[in-house]
């Protein structure tokens, strides 16, 4: 079995080019890979297509990637939130773009993509302006509108346990789109805070399988994205 261990963030998102699309784990700060985003922020990669349920909170993490240009798109359910500062004004100057998408047909388009099925029907959106030039076709004398799977080029995650072959952990909620994010993505890179010897994790309580996984990175004191938050930290 290959072991997956790389020695640092920023060796785990090196080769992330720019026009890449990238799905980037959290729901809020629950989950949310900072040490990595960090770590693409120094790499430069430009030009991204980011997926996230938010466009992230203060000046660090994604709304740091934002901040810094190198993000044209964001596909997202909540672009904002109480400590949105920066992807309003870039929208409204049209300098980013956004696919507004419901959060369960977020998580569902991108299951749906791991999964290998390229489209489903929802009648979530139905008759709002999200269903504007999407087909929409009746089942059972009901509405239901056509919604594409999502497949990314890389996954950045947060794990809390990982064993050098990639099998995962996670920290509760903290989960949240990780494991369908890691099945999405051709490239899935995990910081995780406790790297486990391999036969360590009951197989039982293994959530995501090593299989979906590609680069692991210790991160054992990860920084807390409501800390820097509240204490106006910026990045970089």
């Amino acid at each position: 079995m290959i072991d997956k261990q790389v020695d640092s963030a920023a060796q785990a998102v090196a080769d992330i080019p720019d026009g890449a699309t990238i799905l980037i784990g959290g729901f809020g700060e629950a989950g949310s890979p900072i040490e990595l985003v960090h770590a693409l922020i120094d790499q430069g990669a430009k030009h991204l297509t980011v997926v996230n349920n938010n466009t992230g909170s203060g000046q660090v993490g994604l709304a740091a990637l934002i901040r810094n240009g190198q993000v044209a798109k964001m596909i997202c359910s909540f672009p904002r939130t109480a400590n949105s500062t920066v992807f309003g004004d870039l929208y409204r100057n049209r300098q980013i773009e956004l696919e507004l998408v419901p959060q369960g047909t977020l998580a569902e388009r991108i299951r749906a993509g791991g999964a290998g099925i390229p489209a489903f029907y929802t009648a979530t959106g139905v008759g709002t302006p999200l269903a504007e030039d999407k087909e929409v076709r009746s089942f059972n004398q009901r509405d239901y509108v056509l919604e594409h799977g999502l497949v990314a080029d890389f996954a950045l995650i947060k794990a809390k346990s990982a064993d050098r072959y990639g099998n995962l952990i996670f920290n509760k909620t903290a989960r949240n789109f990780a494991p369908i994010m890691a099945m999405a993505a051709a490239v899935t890179c995990v910081q995780t805070e406790t790297l486990l010897a391999a036969g360590e994790i009951d197989p039982e309580s293994v959530v995501t399988p090593g299989i979906f996984i590609d680069r692991i990175v210790t991160v054992s004191d990860p920084v807390h994205e409501s800390h820097l938050v509240n204490t106006r930290q910026t990045y970089p």
